[in-house]
């Protein structure tokens, strides 16, 4: 498969574009991060946790701001449509998950700067700027409880990549329908 090839698939809408595989992947690569982080910080000593939790929080921003730029790509440039070899329930599996996932990439940043802001604290964007916490005043049991929210739909989350990633791999090399290869400048798409 050739470069050429790749456009073509592009072109005659069975591929995401460039810009929609370019956010895709940033935005995965970052929500491995950002949940790696979130980890080593629950078992970090606390000077090493604070510091893994400031990055948990401006990569959680960025990926917010990234995933608005996402959907404003998607919402101006075609998507292409689901393989037509799908089980209907597939879809319906398929498409649920990409809502839940934007529901999650807007959610869970925005649940941790309201918490953040419950409890006066700011969010440090890589010694950069610092995002001022929300004009709320303090309320750290309901803070807390944001926080516990946020943790657990950040276990979901990772429950639902792993989902997603299972059903390209099926699609990929099971049902051979192009799969992972829609999301990727390279690889054998079937028309």
């Amino acid at each position: 498969m050739t470069m050429t090839d790749a456009a073509t698939d592009t072109a005659q809408g069975r591929r995401y574009s460039t810009g929609a595989m370019v956010f895709h992947w940033l935005i995965a690569l970052l929500v491995i991060v950002n949940w790696r982080l979130a980890e080593a910080a629950e078992h970090a000593a606390r000077a090493d946790a604070i510091q893994y939790f400031a990055n948990h929080k401006a990569i959680g921003i960025l990926i917010l701001l990234l995933t608005l730029g996402r959907l404003v790509w998607r919402w101006t440039h075609p998507v292409p449509p689901l393989p037509s070899d799908l089980a209907r329930w597939e879809k319906v599996l398929a498409r649920s998950v990409h809502i839940i996932f934007y529901v999650l990439l807007i959610g869970l940043p925005l649940g941790g700067w309201l918490a953040n802001s419950f409890s006066d604290r700011t969010v440090e964007m890589f010694g950069l700027f610092t995002i001022p916490p929300l004009p709320l005043g303090a309320n750290e049991s309901l803070g807390d409880t944001i926080f516990d929210a946020h943790a657990l739909g950040g276990q979901i989350f990772v429950y639902l990549i792993g989902l997603h990633i299972l059903g390209a791999l099926k699609h990929t090399f099971f049902d051979r329908n192009g799969g992972i290869f829609r999301m990727l400048p390279f690889g054998k798409v079937p028309g």
